[in-house]
Order: C-alpha cells, then sequence, then structure tokens
C-alpha cells in the first residue's frame, strides 16, 4: 500500500471565488434549496413502502438510526468543507488525510454511483412521461430527459442552481402540505372524518410486528435514500461564501430529516395500517386516497416525477464536479478539468451522461443481468463514503487544530469520541448486510468493485513513484 502523505491544510479561498477555477454562479437561495431539497429523493415516495412492509411502524426507528448517523457523518464532513472548501469535498480530503489511493477509490466510486443514478432517474422519469404520453417511446422520453438536463448543466452552473431551486421548492412544498393534511387526518380535523390517534401504530401487531431485527433489515433499505446530502458541500465551492453556506448545510440538516423523512413516515403509519397492500405499492398516494383527495395519483406523479428529475440533475452535476476534481489531481484525464466559456468542465459532464446513456441501454436490453450487476455494484458506496469521510475527519481534524485552528467553524461534536462510535456504526451496517440474504449480493459486489478501483490506484501509485512523478494533493 503507498505511503500516506503528510495532511495537508490549504488556506480558505476568498469570499466570491472558486478555488477550483470553476464559476461562482450558484446564489445563496440555490443552495438554501439545494441543501433542504437534497435529503427528499424519489425514494422516500416510492421505495419507502418496502422499508414499513418490512418494519411496520418500527420503520420510524430505522429512519431515526440513519438519519442521526447521516447527521454525525455530515457534521465532519462539514468540519472540513468549512476550512477548507473544494470541488471534490470529501474525495480531496481522503486524497490529502489517508492517502492518494483514498481520493482515487473513493472519488471514482462516488462517480461510479451517481453515473448509474443518472439511468435509474431518466428511465423513472420515463416511465411516468410514458403514462401520461404513450405515444412516445419509453427510450425516447429517457433520451429527452437526460439531454434537457445535460443542457442545463452545459450552460452555467447557475442554470442547474435554478433547475434545482425550482425542482426542490416543489419537493419542499408538496412533502410540508402532505404532513400538514396528514397531521390534521390524525386528529380528525378536515380533510378526514374521525380522528384516528394511535391505533395503527400499536395494532396489527404491535410498533415492532416483525422484531426487533427489522430494524435492521429497515435500515439497509432506507440508507440509500440518504444519498445526497453531501451534494451541498461539493456545490458550496462554486457559491461567494462557500463557508457560510456548508455552515448553514450542516446546522440545518437534523431539523431536515426530522421534518422530511420522520415527519411524513409518521403520517403514513398512524393514519393506515402498515400491513395494507395499498402502503406498501404507493405510501403516499394511499394516504391521500384515503383521505379522498380528488386526483391522488396524478398529483403524486408529478411530485415524483419532479423528485427525479431534480435527483437526475443534481447526480449530472454531482458527478461531473467529482471528474473535474478526479482530473486536477492527475486521476482522471487532464481533459475533465477543463471548463467551458460559462465555467463549467464540459469534459466532465459529456463524460458522466455517456456513462449515463450506456446504463441507459442496458437497462433496456439486458435489465436482469448488465444493469442489475451496475445497480448491485454501486449499492454500498454510499457506506463506503461515509467510512472514508470519518477517517478523513480524523486526521485533518488533529492537523487542522495544530497549525490552523482559526479554521474550525465547524466543529465535530465530542471528537474524537462520537466519531469511533460512528465508524462503529457504519461497520456493523455493513456487517449486517454481508449478514441478510437481500443485502448480501450487493455489499459483496461492491466490494468486489472497490477492491478492482482499488488495485488500479495501488498500481498507478506504484507507477508514479517509480517515474519520480510528485503528487498534488493540493490542486483541488
Amino acid at each position: 500500500m503507498a505511503t500516506t502523505p503528510p495532511v495537508e491544510v490549504t488556506e480558505r479561498p476568498p469570499a466570491g471565488g472558486s478555488p477550483d477555477g470553476l464559476q461562482a454562479g450558484l446564489k445563496n437561495r440555490h443552495l438554501s434549496m439545494i441543501a433542504i431539497g437534497g435529503v427528499i429523493g424519489a425514494g422516500l415516495f416510492v421505495g419507502s413502502g418496502a422499508g414499513i412492509a418490512a418494519a411496520g411502524p418500527g420503520i420510524l426507528l430505522s429512519y431515526a438510526l440513519t438519519g442521526l448517523l447521516v447527521v454525525l457523518v455530515m457534521r465532519m464532513l462539514g468540519e472540513m468543507a468549512a476550512a477548507d472548501p473544494v470541488s471534490g469535498s470529501f474525495s480531496t480530503y481522503a486524497d490529502r488525510a489517508l492517502g492518494r489511493w483514498a481520493g482515487f477509490t473513493i472519488g471514482w466510486l462516488y462517480w461510479f454511483f451517481w453515473a448509474v443514478v443518472l439511468a435509474v432517474e431518466a428511465t423513472a422519469a420515463a416511465t411516468i412521461l410514458t403514462g401520461w404520453v404513450p405515444g412516445v417511446p419509453q427510450w425516447a422520453w429517457a433520451l429527452i430527459v437526460m439531454l434537457v438536463l445535460t443542457g442545463t448543466n452545459l450552460v452555467s452552473v447557475g442554470s442547474f442552481g435554478e433547475f434545482e431551486f425550482w425542482f426542490a421548492g416543489i419537493k419542499v412544498v408538496a412533502i410540508v402540505a402532505f404532513i400538514v393534511i396528514g397531521a390534521l387526518a390524525v386528529f380528525g380535523l378536515p380533510p378526514g372524518d374521525d380522528a384516528v390517534g394511535m391505533a395503527n401504530l400499536t395494532g396489527h401487531g404491535g410498533f415492532l410486528p416483525n422484531g426487533p431485527g427489522a430494524i435492521l433489515s429497515g435500515m439497509l433499505l432506507v440508507v440509500f435514500s440518504f444519498m445526497g446530502s453531501e451534494i451541498v458541500t461539493l456545490a458550496a465551492a462554486e457559491s461567494p461564501n462557500p463557508v457560510e453556506a456548508v455552515r448553514k448545510a450542516v446546522n440545518s440538516v437534523i431539523w431536515r430529516i426530522a421534518l422530511f423523512y420522520i415527519g411524513s413516515i409518521l403520517v403514513i403509519v398512524t393514519l393506515l395500517p402498515w400491513d395494507s397492500a395499498a402502503v406498501k405499492k404507493s405510501p403516499y398516494v394511499a394516504v391521500l386516497d384515503s383521505l379522498d383527495i380528488p386526483g391522488a395519483g396524478t398529483i403524486m406523479d408529478i411530485v415524483v416525477l419532479t423528485a427525479v428529475l431534480s435527483c437526475l440533475n443534481s447526480g449530472l452535476y454531482t458527478a461531473s464536479r467529482m471528474a473535474f476534481s478526479l482530473g486536477q489531481r492527475g486521476d482522471a484525464p487532464k481533459s475533465f478539468a477543463t471548463v467551458n466559456r460559462g465555467g463549467v468542465p464540459a469534459v466532465a459532464i459529456w463524460a458522466s451522461v455517456a456513462f449515463g446513456f450506456v446504463a441507459v441501454f442496458f437497462n433496456y436490453v439486458s435489465p436482469d443481468t448488465v444493469f442489475k450487476f451496475l445497480l448491485n455494484s454501486s449499492g454500498a458506496v454510499a457506506l463506503f463514503v461515509w467510512l472514508v469521510i470519518c477517517f478523513s475527519q480524523l486526521r485533518m481534524r488533529r492537523k487542522i487544530e495544530r497549525e490552523t485552528p482559526e479554521l474550525l467553524t465547524v466543529r465535530m461534536w465530542l471528537y474524537p469520541y462520537l466519531t469511533y462510535a460512528t465508524i462503529a456504526l457504519i461497520l456493523f451496517v455493513v456487517g449486517y448486510m454481508l449478514y441478510d440474504k437481500d443485502g448480501r449480493p450487493q455489499m459483496l459486489l461492491s466490494v468486489l468493485v472497490g477492491v478492482l478501483v482499488l488495485a488500479v490506484a495501488l498500481v498507478r501509485n506504484r507507477g508514479r513513484a517509480q517515474s519520480g512523478v510528485k503528487d498534488d494533493v493540493t490542486a483541488s
């Protein structure tokens, strides 16, 4: 394994500029909505039914534990990002704190995850749009959606921010309205008739109908829906005041998770029996239907489509910025680190889109083999990213405290004890995935891909050392 280089901490960039040469075109309102809406993915609307079916009302504990894990990881990432906001975010910090191999490996795995997500979300959007306009083939809708959002990302980072501002705004309004309407119905106020009370939380087998172990099974189903919380730390580097943006995002992550995830799921399992077929199929539609909200299915289709487009938009942005950072550090083709007239990394964007198109192609021609492999092999990347953030923070914190303590405007709570506790919890989830028959394929394939990327990183490091090439870990 390559020798771990000394941790390097760069000076905070001047306000109004980007340390990576990218256009600082994201406004405060863009970053605020990216931070708020970043935790609301399509998985919440579509995938939460499987979690409820697995754990019953106990899914609330699954969301709470996973949410706590995300809060702690975001606090650690926020500490590093506030001290040194860069486009590569945790990949760059891993590069500096753990070694060139770590930044290369986690950066490419993260890029791979979001490139696969592009295909998933494009297909999901195409499915909804085909239902509305069946005359247009599903593959054509997927192509149209990908091209439109590629265009917005290529124009400028401001156009990406503007699209994401409105996408995220619709998601936030929809979730808040859902919670308010549901809460009124729980207490027997319009639009409901009779107060439901807490009967559904304790009936139908109790709060934990499938036993305490179902809480962990529920965590495996919801853990990946939280992926995306970290996007704001990448986006902050392209804003006039990145340090303040990171601080606000990190400080608000607790109430965002509590409101949007736990709040909305609480409404569902309180209003309806957890074991009803309608809840498993589409929990949010089931609630609206039970309250006789007209056009419930169409309303949720619009909200889900918005969430899908938001995820596709931010996924393309995130993948391209990670590729840009890898290019700057010499871990990807140098062309990835070039920008167009709009100040955006056009080559990195097209490379990410190209892989997304390939994945979409396999989703249509080989959904049960190649595409299934892509999905499973990227499934556990979130846990790998969180582990790397934890270990990077352990080393970066000591270095920053010793050399530039004034940069610690955001601090991890109870350092280093909570950092170690977070590492232990993540490793526990990894172990449970290997134990669980449903989670095992994802973890094993993800580990396989991770080992392959790590092997490439180590070979590259050895080649650099033998050729006398000096690592530049401060480039981004």
